[in-house]
């Protein structure tokens, strides 16, 4: 697998409604790119068509020695972080971590000593170690969140689909979970295409930025490029004022400014 994530034009329509329309993004291996936008522009369907969970029309190329026919190489080759997660009842942290492995064992072989030691060390970067045996529907929204995580990252995909990764998580969860992509990245050459509501931490965490509005991408490059006041404000309704800090954009909301020109 290559890691490799190439989309041509692809298209999307949900009943008779066009929810994404000739979207085209290249991700080589170990790039990181995060897709920004308003509720309702696309995101997610962008996300669910590169998994195949949705049709459309367009290509899409996840590399040589991927068969987007079989479950298991799409498996191997992609793993998913949603915003929603179906977790069965009952099941103990370590167990539903494991399942991740799945795609490299079979369904029904045993967890290897392998298995149990990259889970250990996922969870234990993410502040999970002492969960290991309790119940995943008995922990808080943002444990469980960084439960689903850690099941994503032991997959060992070469390609990561974050869906609103930072979602429940409090401010210094967020840093740790975006770190610990970031470190993966640098590891594995992991490639990364994230969804996030956070402006600020799409401008400081990867590569790129791709803003998507309308089912269509307006702009595409580096952070100071493209999460601007003027944009912003076109694509969001949204004033702000955004600090040129060394690590990348800061973006402060101002209030009483709505619709207003950006200065």
């Amino acid at each position: 697998m290559t890691g490799r994530l190439r989309i041509r034009n692809v298209s999307v329509d949900l009943g008779d409604a066009p929810v994404l329309q000739d979207v085209s993004l290249d991700l080589e291996p170990g790039a990181w790119v995060n897709v920004i936008g308003p509720n309702g522009a696309g995101k997610t369907t962008l996300l669910r068509a590169i998994l195949g969970a949705v049709d459309h029309t367009g290509e899409i190329d996840l590399g040589e020695g991927t068969d987007r026919g079989d479950a298991m190489s799409r498996a191997r080759a992609l793993a998913y972080l949603p915003q929603t997660p179906t977790i069965p009842a009952g099941v103990p942290v370590i167990d539903y971590v494991l399942l991740g492995r799945t795609p490299h064992r079979g369904v029904f072989a045993a967890d290897s000593r392998g298995d149990l030691a990259l889970a250990s060390d996922v969870l234990e970067r993410l502040d999970l170690a002492g969960f290991a045996q309790r119940e995943v529907g008995s922990l808080s929204g943002g444990e469980r969140q960084r439960v689903v995580l850690a099941r994503a990252l032991v997959q060992q995909s070469a390609i990561l689909l974050l869906d609103e990764p930072t979602t429940a998580l409090d401010l210094g969860h967020q840093q740790d979970v975006l770190d610990l992509v970031d470190e993966l990245r640098t590891e594995r050459g992991l490639t990364v295409l994230a969804t996030l509501h956070d402006l600020t931490l799409a401008a400081r965490y990867g590569d790129r930025v791709a803003a998507l509005s309308g089912g269509r991408i307006v702009a595409h490059g580096p952070p100071r490029d493209v999460v601007t006041e003027e944009l912003i404000l076109t694509h969001f309704n949204a004033s702000v004022r955004i600090i040129d800090d060394v690590d990348g954009p800061v973006i402060v909301p101002v209030a009483g400014r709505t619709n207003q020109e950006p200065t």
